[in-house]
């Protein structure tokens, strides 16, 4: 059975491109690397496209942060967003510590356990988790809640941190 890469372009490129973009902070990046993921759905169709495609990125990302770090780099923070209605600058300012605090304990986690819950957070199921990061399905529920529970620890002493210092 051949795969339509097209088809699957537009299954899945907008939901790709938005956990690449929690994952790395930069809208650009999450394109490229969405391209890049696509472009080897090409050279090789997966058989169970969501998870392998999702697989692919997140390898992908992974071998961009171990490159960055190789050269000296550092990703570049999150964009801004695309602006909806202009929120007051105290709104707005608000808001941007709220996602850099969220970024902050995000980045506080281990790989698996981030991956775990922004694929989640994309709607895979449990079993889409389990495959797209080579774990046993029993053990997605107490990753997804450890990872929270470790989220929300992360999140609470950078707070605390944050007040602390102000």
């Amino acid at each position: 059975m051949e795969t339509d890469v097209g088809r699957l372009f537009e299954m899945y490129h907008e939901s790709l491109v938005r956990m690449l973009h929690r994952r790395t902070g930069d809208r650009d990046r999450a394109e490229d690397l969405a391209q890049e993921t696509f472009a080897r759905a090409v050279a090789a169709p997966p058989l169970n496209p969501r998870p392998w495609l999702f697989a692919v990125a997140l390898n992908l990302v992974r071998e961009d942060g171990r490159r960055s770090v190789r050269q000296g780099r550092r990703l570049q923070l999150l964009k801004a967003e695309g602006e909806q209605s202009a929120p007051s600058p105290e709104d707005e300012l608000e808001l941007n510590d709220r996602k850099a605090a969220v970024r902050a304990a995000l980045a506080e986690l281990n790989d698996r356990d981030r991956e775990a819950l922004l694929l989640k957070a994309e709607g895979f199921s449990y079993e889409e988790i389990a495959e797209t990061l080579g774990l046993a399905r029993g053990a997605i529920g107490t990753t997804l809640a450890r990872a929270r529970k470790r989220l929300v620890e992360a999140y609470r002493t950078g707070e605390t941190r944050r007040h602390a210092a102000s």
